[in-house]
């Protein structure tokens, strides 16, 4: 099994929880890949340089001068802080950006009703160059930039980048895609954190969709997770950072598969 792992912002943002899921991710056996997103840093930096951000529909806008802290910040003090974490932890990783090794090819996004900026859609991931260092031993630790093979980097979303991940992983074995957050999972009801639901699919998802159950921010990521599905990747669990041995078990998070 090749475990594809992502964490959002919510974790890098929490010392305590980043130290205590950097200690599970170490923990598997065998091969995985750490996705990482950028978390509240890079706005703050950005407030402390005087340089405006401007976020529409949930998603940043991003200029020349954001993209500079969002490289600094993501490809640079984020990324070498997890790698150096998990080396003292006995993990062998390896940080990269999407531009490194060329690994991750995108292109700037097309102006519709937004523009967005520097943000890159995913047209290529080398997957080849991804799995020879999973023979090493070596675990890729990815951060949300990529490039358009011109010398222009780009702005990429760390959901979308760990979907396409795994999904050109899967040529190589089973996959299973693991997206962790500060919730225990899928929940029924957002402010009861126990009403997990266990496994969906896309009917399921459906229904809870039209009954109004489901909702919000969760949308994007069910449907990322069920597209996902989709392209090969045996599944997707959306969980807890700090349940993270338990997810991996099947004892906690919710399992969205075909079926």
């Amino acid at each position: 099994m090749i475990y594809v792992i992502k964490i959002g912002g919510n974790i890098i943002d929490n010392p305590d929880n980043l130290k205590s899921f950097l200690g599970h991710f170490a923990a598997i056996k065998g091969h995985k890949v750490l996705i990482h997103g950028g978390g509240k840093l890079a706005t703050q930096l950005a407030e402390k340089l005087h340089i405006p951000q401007q976020m529409v529909h949930g998603r940043r806008v991003t200029d020349s001068q954001t993209l500079d802290i969002i490289t600094m910040v993501y490809a640079g003090l984020i990324n070498k802080n997890i790698v150096a974490d998990l080396s003292a932890l006995g993990c062998t990783s390896l940080g990269v950006c999407g531009a490194d090794a060329d690994l991750i090819l995108a292109e700037k996004r097309p102006v519709k009703e937004v523009d967005y900026g520097y943000v890159g859609d995913i047209k290529h991931v080398r997957d080849k160059t991804l799995f020879e260092w999973l023979t090493q031993g070596i675990s890729p630790v990815i951060s949300p930039v990529s490039h358009d093979g011109q010398g222009q980097l780009l702005n990429t979303n760390a959901d979308t980048i760990a979907s396409v991940v795994a999904t050109a992983l899967s040529a190589y074995g089973s996959v299973s895609l693991i997206y962790c957050f500060e919730k225990m999972g899928v929940l029924l009801d957002v402010h009861d954190d126990t009403s997990v639901i266990p496994a969906l699919n896309e009917e399921s998802i459906e229904k809870l969709r039209n009954e109004g159950l489901i909702h919000s921010g969760m949308l994007p990521k069910l449907d990322n997770a069920i597209q996902t599905v989709k392209n090969g990747v045996e599944s997707v669990i959306i969980g807890h950072a700090n349940a993270l041995p338990d997810i991996i078990l099947g004892k906690s998070g919710t399992k969205i598969s075909q079926q």
